[in-house]
């Protein structure tokens, strides 16, 4: 063999040779994943200890007496340490569970109106007809008012000579002069009412993105094996939009235990307590009794209980997922 032969099958050998080590090579972990993970966590840590900082404040707070009167810093709250009597007192405090009771209340009548609304005007909204985007653009007008210009304006609306007032006087063909914001059961139907208007846009948002997801073919074979409105809608609709429906109820479950603005607003939690959500009463709390400890411990409880509703909505989804519909 010549020596330009031997050095170019030396040279394959040694090509081939690398080649085998290369496919033996393990494989290393994406530098670029790794790079990313390094850059972002300065920002991760930061995100973390603002969330994590005030939830442990406020568990140390939760457990004193402190108070902005008490003259120590919240640094030195341990000198007023009183155990767990901030959370036997709300076991105790009927003042608390009346609030828990009207906020069960709004709850359980606003939230499946807002729902069944919503589906409504998203399954009519689901099919094409004139003026459609203009109809769309104005029925998302009351979700995009800031909470306390819809309280003042249902404060207004709902005067003894306010609108509504009128309405009924024109309806009726006689004088109606109706407090509606100074009888305790009128003024909790009127804030429901400011909560339905304001909220219902949002649910109708979320559900008409679901209805929207839903296969087309498969309404189409229905309609075809002979299937009315009504048997497409419940076999084939609701069940592909259970992720969604579930997506939105937890939503408002949540936000219904922050309701305040409107409701403050409206009425400041009157007449007497008649409207004192467990929100207002924390306000309440905080501003004009000026008991942080007693606050912080009711404001950890209603985070503990929204955390375990929030779990088992997601357990609810992580079924519907699972489940074919």
């Amino acid at each position: 063999m010549s020596p330009v032969s031997a050095t170019i099958s030396g040279d394959a050998s040694i090509l081939e040779d690398n080649s085998d080590a290369a496919r033996a090579r393990p494989v290393l972990p994406d530098e670029g994943s790794r790079l990313g993970f390094r850059l972002t966590l300065p920002a991760q840590i930061l995100v973390l200890f603002i969330a994590v900082f005030p939830l442990l404040m406020q568990l140390y707070i939760s457990l004193t007496d402190w108070s902005p009167l008490s003259g120590h810093g919240w640094w030195s709250a341990w000198s007023l340490w009183n155990n767990f009597a901030n959370y036997t007192d709300l076991a105790a405090d009927a003042r608390f569970w009346s609030a828990l009771k009207r906020t069960a209340i709004v709850m359980i009548v606003c939230v499946p109106a807002e729902f069944l609304l919503g589906l409504a005007l998203a399954t009519l909204f689901a099919d094409e007809f004139p003026g459609k985007r203009i109809f769309y653009s104005i029925l998302l007008m009351p979700m995009m008012v800031v909470p306390a210009v819809a309280g003042y304006m249902f404060f207004m609306l709902f005067q003894s000579g306010g609108p509504v007032n009128d309405i009924l006087s024109a309806l009726s063909g006689f004088p109606v002069t109706i407090a509606w914001l100074s009888d305790p059961t009128l003024a909790l139907i009127a804030v429901m009412v400011a909560d339905i208007w304001q909220w219902t846009p949002l649910m109708f948002l979320i559900l008409l993105a679901g209805l929207v997801g839903v296969p087309e073919d498969q309404i189409k074979a229905a309609t075809l094996l002979g299937a009315n409105p009504w048997q497409r809608f419940v076999t084939i609709v609701l069940p592909k939009m259970k992720t969604i429906i579930i997506i939105a109820l937890a939503i408002r479950v949540i936000e219904n235990f922050k309701i305040f603005d409107t409701f403050y607003i409206m009425t400041g939690g009157g007449p007497g307590v008649a409207t004192e959500t467990i929100s207002v009463y924390i306000y309440k709390l905080t501003t004009q009794d000026l008991i942080w400890g007693y606050v912080a411990a009711i404001a950890l409880a209603i985070l503990i209980v929204l955390s375990i509703a929030a779990v088992f909505a997601m357990k609810r989804m992580a079924r519907a997922r699972e489940v074919p519909a």
